[in-house]
């Protein structure tokens, strides 16, 4: 069994020390108000005993944590007072990610972070360990699950390496060699800049609203109270400007953070990534425990010709570990799509458009949105004295090109091995789902959809989840043809697991790159 590293000591005592020490503090300034007999003075008694304890708890727990290796699982035990001890077979292990923050680069350490199909929860996390003891960790795990795999029934199974036990605070030699690995794709300077000038990331946007509402603490304050009309226009335009150039700069910024010096290599049937600038991730995707292949590209990436590829294992979505599941970030479109294809086997579909009727439903769905906006004016003028709220009804000039737009962008293939969903307009996501990792398929229909005779086939898969965080779907098909394509699914999914039995050759070399 081995122990995390000698830092990880002092960050528990840390932790505890403050929660012992806040404890006490909050607690006496509550009961000293409402209590009578309370003096508020014992606190400076109490805090320092609350400090002791919160140490020797935080050491505790650091003794307490040992990992180990087995032939068959990777065992973690923790817990003071009630002891936990996990075995995660190997099997079952879907990623394992190691992630460095800047600190934890000057000071020469990781953290290991084991995912399992169970559950978007970390089933184990090693925080921390030495940064050459995170990468055998992270290599020996891939080893051991590759070989329990390629077992073919033998009762014989793979064990850790035996090197020679050092503390978890020593570096190893047990890094996995580089040279071991197939380089699939590389993200040149070039290619991540025109990457962070096209990349829409809206949590960047909320950044510039929290800035200026903690830098003027009214943003009212700001608009004159004598100004008129076409001039609050033209500050508010000046405004929107500010804030999507702002949203831009954190976006771009963010994303050559993310995805600097970003590596995909090969080794055996695993796909290994390293990204990052000041806060570096290192991660494993086994290709069979791919559930679905996801194309996308922003409306700006389109016009230059480039698409991003992300993959998603069982319980362990994109959203997850800061999205580290990105595979191909940013390449050109038809580099992409042979990704696509040695992942998946699929090469570029046809797709069946939706019936005319889902274009009349999303107009409607628009008109609604539309009128919000107007009666959101309507309202902010009897606020402000706004006199020309009316103005806003231009929106509803932008009700058909969008609902055209929706519609036209969105699309379907029943395949004969996999199922495709095309979706979105300013981001465009096609997703590719092999009938073999299909749990079920539902034809769903709401009150609006039986009155227009569209239903939406909902397909799960062991993740449940997209990288817009839902479901996949094709929204409003023609109900004969969601029921076709449900009928078509279920009989794939039947032949194709059969077939898998006969051949489990699944890959992608790097001439596809």
């Amino acid at each position: 069994m081995r122990r995390l590293h000698t830092l990880s000591a002092v960050s528990m005592a840390l932790s505890g020390a403050i929660s012992g020490l806040l404890l006490p503090v909050a607690a006496f300034a509550i009961l000293g108000e409402s209590v009578e007999g309370i003096d508020s003075s014992w606190v400076f008694v109490v805090a320092p005993l609350g400090l002791a304890i919160g140490v020797g708890y935080g050491i505790a727990r650091y003794y307490r944590f040992s990992y180990e290796l087995t032939a068959e699982t990777f065992d973690v035990t923790s817990g003071v007072l009630s002891v936990q001890s996990r075995e995660i077979p190997y099997g079952r292990v879907q990623n394992v990610d190691v992630r460095q923050k800047l600190v934890h680069r000057l000071f020469g350490v990781a953290v290991v972070s084991i995912e399992t199909a169970g559950g978007g929860d970390t089933e184990a996390t090693l925080n921390f360990v030495a940064e050459d003891e995170a990468n055998r960790v992270q290599a020996e795990i891939r080893r051991l699950t590759a070989a329990i795999e390629a077992d073919d029934g033998d009762d014989t199974r793979p064990a850790p390496s035996t090197e020679a036990d050092t503390s978890a605070g020593d570096r190893t030699d047990s890094a996995e060699p580089r040279a071991a690995r197939e380089l699939l794709f590389e993200l040149e300077f070039r290619e991540l800049l025109l990457y962070a000038g096209t990349a829409i990331r809206p949590g960047a946007a909320i950044f510039p609203l929290f800035l200026l509402l903690v830098l003027t603490g009214d943003p009212t304050s700001l608009v004159p109270e004598s100004i008129t009309e076409l001039s609050l226009v033209a500050l508010s335009a000046i405004g929107i400007v500010a804030w999507a150039l702002a949203t831009s700069a954190i976006s771009a910024a963010y994303t050559v953070a993310g995805y600097y010096d970003f590596r995909l290599e090969r080794d055996g049937n695993d796909f290994v990534y390293e990204r990052g600038l000041i806060e570096r991730y290192s991660g494993s995707i086994p290709v069979e425990k791919v559930q679905s292949v996801t194309i996308s590209d922003t409306l700006l990436q389109r016009l230059f010709g480039y698409a991003s590829l992300s993959v998603e294992t069982a319980g362990y979505g994109p959203g997850d570990s800061s999205g580290s599941q990105s595979t191909v970030p940013f390449a050109a479109e038809s580099r992409v799509y042979r990704f696509a294809e040695g992942i998946a086997g699929v090469e570029r579909p046809q797709f069946t458009s939706h019936p005319a009727m889902a274009r009349r439903r999303y107009l409607a769905r628009y008109a609604i949105l539309a009128t919000l906006v107007v009666a959101a004016a309507f309202l902010t003028a009897q606020v402000i004295g706004l006199e020309r709220w009316y103005f806003a009804a231009v929106a509803f000039a932008a009700v058909p090109p969008a609902a055209h737009l929706k519609w036209t962008h969105m699309g379907y293939y029943v395949g004969d091995d996999h199922l495709v969903i095309r979706r979105g307009f300013w981001r465009r996501e096609t997703t590719v789902i092999p009938y073999f990792r299909i749990q079920t398929v539902t034809t769903r229909r709401s009150l609006f959809q039986r009155r227009l005779g569209l239903a939406s086939l909902v397909v799960d898969t062991a993740s449940s989840r997209t990288f817009t965080g839902s479901v996949p779907t094709i929204e409003n098909m023609g109900l004969e043809d969601a029921r076709t394509a449900h009928e078509n699914s279920r009989k794939q999914l039947q032949r194709t697991l059969r077939d898998r039995a006969r051949d489990e050759n699944v890959g992608l070399s790097p001439e596809m790159a």
